[in-house]
């Protein structure tokens, strides 16, 4: 049996915010799903395009109060546990922690199981509640219906500061939150864990200041590119060259949370992560 998946992001909102756009369904199909059904302490759904296995609810409560939610999750025929606690900091900032079981990073990798989203799937929900609590623009979804990747985002920075967040190994390790090791040219490595941790992805395309195109194998070709919009960023990227019959959904919602890290990264000018260690 493998340990939960823990993940915890803070929220600078007050506990009793941070619970109503918990449980508020307007507010949850902002963030979280396409639809939701929400009447606690009976009922906690949420369903459609943007969840995986999305088809119709499968979520049942199976504890709740006003500061905890456990529920029970079916995926791929396996009950899962997800628990959500709020922890307050004090009348302006709020810690949620979410704990999902039944994640395994081996499926992650292999895809064998729609349970390996799991872990960037909670990933990028909870930038987006960070981000909607603040009033800010939300990540890009992912479509579980459809085997296309390809985002979009403005990012309230120069062309060039975005560039270098997205090429530099340092900036790009402290916004994404894990070693990167980045040669930006053709032919260079993008290493996962950093240039010690294995030879990684190969750089197969960069126009400098504009464009970069990474080969992970199996999981496909990235590629992001920027343009200039009004003095800010519009940052483009797909990813390519996947087995559409088995679509690499989790490398995919690790490429939208790391989006929404990178924004935050560039917008703000006293810039701290949102991730509680």
């Amino acid at each position: 049996m493998t340990e939960p998946l823990i993940l915890q992001a803070r929220a600078q909102a007050g506990i009793d915010d941070v619970r109503q756009a918990l449980t508020d369904p307007k507010a949850l199909n902002v963030w979280l799903g396409e639809h939701s059904t929400v009447d606690l302490p009976g009922t906690f759904e949420f369903w459609g395009r943007y969840i995986p296995e999305g088809d119709a609810p499968h979520q049942r409560v199976l504890a709740y109060d006003d500061r905890t939610l456990r529920l029970a999750w079916l995926l791929d025929g396996v009950e899962t546990t997800t628990e959500i606690t709020l922890i307050p900091e004090g009348d302006d900032s709020t810690v949620v922690r979410l704990s999902q079981s039944h994640f395994d990073f081996a499926e992650a990798i292999s895809g064998a199981t729609i349970r390996g989203v799991l872990q960037t799937f909670w990933s990028l929900a909870l930038a987006n509640l960070v981000d909607y609590l603040d009033g800010r623009e939300l990540t890009t979804r992912p479509d579980f219906t459809s085997p296309v990747f390809t985002g979009e985002a403005l990012i309230d920075a120069p062309l060039a500061q975005v560039y270098a967040s997205l090429t530099e190994s340092e900036k790009a390790s402290a916004w994404f939150g894990f070693p990167i090791g980045i040669e930006p040219y053709a032919g260079g490595r993008f290493a996962m864990g950093g240039f010690d941790a294995g030879p990684g992805a190969t750089v197969v395309e960069v126009v400098e200041g504009r464009t970069m195109s990474v080969d992970w194998g199996p999981s496909g070709i990235s590629t992001w590119e920027l343009a200039e919009s009004d003095g800010k960023t519009r940052l483009t990227f797909v990813m390519s060259g996947f087995d559409e019959s088995n679509p690499p959904y989790g490398a995919w919602l690790g490429w939208l949370s790391g989006i929404a890290s990178l924004r935050r990264f560039n917008e703000q000018k006293n810039w701290q992560s949102i991730w509680v260690a």
